[in-house]
């Protein structure tokens, strides 16, 4: 099945997010929008957007959050507050912009919390969310992953990796993650007062070697949500399923859709 790529700059408070947008042959159904992890970008995703649109056979779209990848670079630091203001406010705008109706949000890492807090504030919009590696609160595993990337990027060699898929951004990119999950004002942080107003169906993914979390994040949005949930536990896996077990993946999501009966 051959795919299609088309990028665009959606207009959104504070500047412009960069947007690729995946077509399958005869793709059908509601598209999947991607929302990426705390270092993230679109270009990250290398081949699984394409992998899931073939899948699926429907539109998968990813883009860049502001400060992120080829969208506007931002300055000021991150807030304590940027999960809820991305469900609130970008991915709306771009969910506008795109003039789409329905969607299935699809989360790795802190992305998998926005979907699941955008799920809980955009009601039937939302077709269904697909958490991977989704942290549900603060846990210490979580905290001892990142002081370790953090460390590991003070060489300048880790920190290239950064600079090849968000530039000057890089800087910024590495402190909005870091500095906001270490503050300690952000230990209390849950998903919890959201958890049981998703109502769309829930696939909740995670590996059992993830360095960012124990199964228990997926475990408390199971067993949160209102919705019907349901957890998969891959193993051997750590924090990036779609790139260590994408066949996996693609198979758990395309069974979810269809056994959800997400047209």
């Amino acid at each position: 099945m051959a795919v299609e790529s088309k990028d665009l700059f959606v207009e959104v408070p504070g500047g412009q997010v960069f947007v690729r947008q995946w077509t399958a042959d005869r793709s059908s159904g509601v598209p999947i929008i991607l929302l990426h992890d705390s270092l993230g970008s679109v270009e990250q995703w290398r081949s699984f957007p394409e992998a899931l649109a073939t899948a699926t056979s429907r539109n998968v779209i990813a883009y860049d959050r502001l400060g992120f990848g080829r969208s506007t670079l931002r300055t000021s630091p991150a807030e304590a507050g940027f999960i809820d203001e991305e469900a609130q406010i970008y991915l709306p705008a771009i969910v506008a912009a795109l003039g789409l109706s329905h969607y299935v949000l699809f989360g790795h890492s802190v992305g998998g919390g926005m979907a699941l807090v955008a799920a809980a504030i955009s009601g039937s919009h939302c077709a269904a969310v697909i958490t991977e590696s989704a942290q549900a609160f603060v846990e210490e595993r979580t905290l001892s992953g990142i002081r370790d990337a953090k460390n590991a990027f003070e060489s300048e060699d880790q920190f290239s990796k950064l600079t090849k898929w968000h530039g000057e951004r890089a800087s910024w990119v590495l402190a909005a993650w870091s500095e906001v999950w270490l503050a300690p004002a952000f230990r209390g942080w849950s998903l919890d007062p959201y958890l049981g107003k998703v109502r769309s169906p829930v696939l909740a993914l995670h590996g059992d070697s993830d360095e960012f979390g124990s199964c228990e994040f997926p475990r408390r949005i199971t067993q949160g949500v209102h919705g019907l949930a349901r957890m998969e536990i891959l193993s051997p896996c750590g924090h990036v399923p779609h790139r260590e077990r994408e066949g996996d993946v693609l198979g758990l999501v395309q069974r979810f859709l269809v056994e959800n009966g997400i047209a």
